[in-house]
């Protein structure tokens, strides 16, 4: 008992205090209630709506608690209706629409079925859209699907977020092998390889397009060229192109280059053909070989080869799929150094090539060939003697190489090729120089050698390097010339005669235009050749050497060549007028003469010119501009259009010239004739040879620029023809009378403007000072 007594004590003071509380106020409330419940009286609590206590719904025990009635859990008290869920909430509860159904009235919840108006959610419409991507979205009952569209699958770290399918790295595509699987967006496509071509007759799309390597000469023969020996060539070349495997890719090359070193070997009837029709087969061979070595290299493994041929020819190649730093290819006589990266194509994940190929045959092609030195070098004085001068072939002093990348991109590489040709010793003289060269050819295969891009960085010991910031086919030739091209006081002679006799052409146009005593049929001839004159001049002075755009020097020489032909008529039509004054001694009247002279002068003076450059223009537009200067190009004749009139001109105006001297020979004895008219023809005499030789005789200087004499030549071909104008002004103005009267009296005039300026300036500055000196 007594073990028990300290236990009853704190329920015995609990109950001894009630019963004094209930003693005193039977109406008092419990303060020990718990949480969540309320007091009935002073020994008893009850707990709200919403919780119940374990010993029932009043209690006395002040160790009880209200616990949340969970109305939502089975057996369920209460019904939320259809696609509805119960919701628990602490002391009460709500029903909530499930997932893809919402109210009607877009309310969140409601309290039971009654109020239920649950209805499916269309997620599809939803603003964003909840399928991303390339994806679509269909609807279902309380919920919704997400499906990626072909080519795409969705993102793993976003299921709703369709991403493109790269079939071409999965290895998922339908690709043949003889093509390159490149990705788009949702799809994929099948390209040829670079050098590759879809099969004809074949249909090609997306997943069935089957390839070949493109023919590896792709005309038979240049247009005019009939060779048994090329033919022979082709067909043996097309047969290797006929049974081309790219697994057998190092056995067709072996081939190609084998019918090519035995082509160059033994050309038969290919050295009899004309030089240029030479020229273009050697440019198609040498283009045509490189674009089949680049495009059959491609199926090569990587590595370096190198092949050797019995006639000299040498190929090396180097196939590599990434690569840094400088390759270099080396051959018996060349090396070739350039930095791997210039190989690499944009876009481009195969391998890439770097080749080289050395073809001494090539030179028999090649022979005679003319070389164009690079625009930066001055040109020849007056521009167009040097074109009429017998060109003389450089020698080939190595083999000729061409060197190819993948990369076709090769025309302003961002670092420079190395090139080092060895070559038979060169016994130094000072008209003879070692270039480095390379072949330059226009679209119709027409070619010549060239040194624009390409630097000679040094020569001796029969070894030469060379610097060339493009690639093509290369060679060193030892050039050398009677005249020095690279003469500076030639150029400056050339630009300071023109501007003096721009200056004089143009004063002696104004003196025949102004000097009215002197004006009839003989001084409008004088004005017309010295207005062509004039013109020709300018435009030589400021547009000669603006050989780019090629459209715009094609035009200034066809300009030139219209304006010198004018010349030259007018000149002809000076030495008619002579004729028929020295006739007007026994036949023609004066009247006569004139008339006549009116009538054709025009239509012929600026007629027969425009003519002969409309059928050269039509027959051979290309030839109009040349690498260097714009002016006839002297290939094929083309530049008789210019000296075939010039000749005939000449010709005709020298026997006009003869006729006049015997004429007025024969009239000088006799006394009938008035002397004031024999004194007019004797000066017309001496004016018409002083024009003869002055404009005729000094181009006849240009072609005698070969020899001993070249250098002498040239100059006075130079001064003579840069001071034409001084010539014209100094022999129709400064020697005539008439026109030494007409500036006297310009000048006695003009005297007397500036005296009488003078005069009122003085007036006017004394009149302004009289008011101050009043002041």
């Amino acid at each position: 008992m007594r073990s028990r007594c300290p236990r009853l004590l704190p329920a015995l003071c609990v109950l001894l205090s009630l019963s004094r509380t209930g003693a005193q106020d039977s109406k008092a409330c419990a303060s020990w209630c718990p949480p969540h419940s309320e007091c009935v009286n002073a020994t008893a609590c009850r707990c709200k709506p919403g919780f119940a206590a374990l010993s029932g719904e009043v209690f006395t025990d002040t160790l009880e608690i209200c616990d949340d009635i969970n109305e939502c859990e089975p057996p369920m008290k209460v019904s939320c209706g259809k696609f509805a869920d119960c919701q628990n909430v602490e002391g009460s509860y709500h029903c909530v629409c499930s997932p893809g159904y919402a109210l009607l009235s877009g309310a969140k919840t409601f309290t039971n079925a009654s109020e239920n108006t649950c209805q499916d959610v269309d997620e599809c419409k939803q603003n964003p859209r909840i399928c991303r991507g390339h994806s679509t979205c269909t609807n279902t009952q309380g919920s919704y699907t997400c499906k990626c569209l072909p080519g795409f699958e969705f993102n793993p770290r976003d299921p709703k977020l369709c991403t493109d399918v790269d079939e071409c790295g999965s290895g998922r595509h339908q690709c043949h092998n003889s093509t390159i699987c490149r990705n788009t967006v949702g799809s994929y496509k099948c390209h040829c390889r670079p050098g590759w071509e879809p099969v004809p007759g074949r249909l090609n799309g997306r997943n069935n397009t089957v390839c070949q390597v493109k023919p590896f000469f792709t005309w038979p023969l240049p247009p005019g060229v009939n060779s048994q020996s090329l033919s022979r060539f082709f067909d043996k070349v097309q047969d290797l192109h006929r049974d081309f495997n790219p697994v057998m890719a190092k056995d067709t090359i072996q081939g190609l280059m084998q019918e090519v070193d035995e082509l160059l070997e033994t050309p038969g009837d290919l050295e009899t053909l004309p030089p240029s029709q030479r020229h273009c087969v050697a440019t198609r061979l040498l283009a045509d070989m490189e674009n089949a070595l680049r495009n059959l290299s491609r199926a090569l493994p990587e590595g370096t080869s190198t092949f050797s041929y019995s006639a000299g020819t040498q190929l090396s190649l180097k196939v590599q799929k990434q690569g840094d730093g400088n390759v270099t290819l080396s051959q018996n006589q060349a090396k070739m150094q350039l930095n791997w990266n210039l190989a690499q194509e944009s876009g481009h994940t195969g391998p890439s090539v770097v080749g080289f190929v050395s073809t001494p045959g090539m030179g028999k092609l090649l022979a005679k060939a003319p070389l164009v030195l690079q625009p930066e070098q001055p040109v020849a004085p007056q521009g167009t003697p040097k074109d009429l001068l017998p060109r003389v072939s450089p020698v080939l002093l190595s083999d000729v190489i061409s060197a190819f990348l993948s990369n076709k991109d090769t025309q302003n590489l961002s670092s420079p090729v190395i090139f080092t040709f060895s070559h038979r010793l060169v016994t130094p003289e000072p008209r003879l120089k070692v270039l480095c060269v390379f072949w330059d050819h226009d679209q119709n295969g027409h070619g010549h050698w060239a040194t624009a891009g390409c630097r000679t960085m040094g020569t001796g010991n029969g070894s030469t390097t060379c610097h060339c910031t493009h690639l093509s086919s290369f060679a060193v030739l030892l050039a050398f010339s009677d005249v020095q091209e690279d003469d500076p006081a030639l150029h400056v002679i050339t630009c300071v005669g023109l501007a003096v006799s721009l200056l004089c052409l143009l004063l002696a146009a104004l003196t025949f235009l102004l000097c009215r005593t002197i004006q009839n049929t003989n001084t409008s001839l004088h004005l017309q050749l010295s207005l062509c004159l004039l013109l020709a001049h300018l435009l030589f002075l400021t547009a000669i050497d603006r050989t780019q755009p090629k459209v715009l020097c094609a035009v200034v020489a066809g300009a030139l060549h219209y304006l010198y032909l004018a010349s030259f008529i007018w000149m002809l039509l000076e030495g008619l007028f002579l004729f028929l004054t020295a006739r007007n001694l026994t036949v023609l009247s004066s009247s006569s003469r004139n008339r006549f002279m009116r009538k054709v002068m025009f239509p012929v003076g600026y007629g027969v010119p425009a003519v002969i450059v409309a059928v050269s223009a039509a027959s051979r537009p290309h030839l109009y501009g040349t690498p260097t200067r714009c002016w006839l190009h002297p290939e094929k004749g083309f530049v008789w259009g210019f000296l075939g009139p010039v000749c005939a001109i000449f010709s005709i105006n020298f026997i006009f010239f003869l006729i006049t001297l015997w004429i007025v020979k024969s009239k000088l004895s006799s006394l009938n004739r008035d002397v004031s008219t024999l004194q007019n023809m004797r000066l017309l005499i001496f004016k018409a040879t002083a024009q003869l030789f002055i404009l005729g005789c000094s181009w006849c200087l240009g072609t005698l620029q070969v020899g001993p004499v070249a250098h002498i030549m040239a100059y006075l071909f130079t001064i003579i023809n840069s001071l034409q104008g001084v010539f014209i002004f100094l022999v129709y103005c400064l020697l005539s009378q008439q026109v030494r009267e007409q500036y006297r009296k310009w000048f006695t005039r003009i005297r007397r403007a500036e005296s009488e300026s003078y005069t009122l300036s003085s007036r006017a500055v004394t009149d302004s000072s009289k008011p101050n000196m009043i002041n």
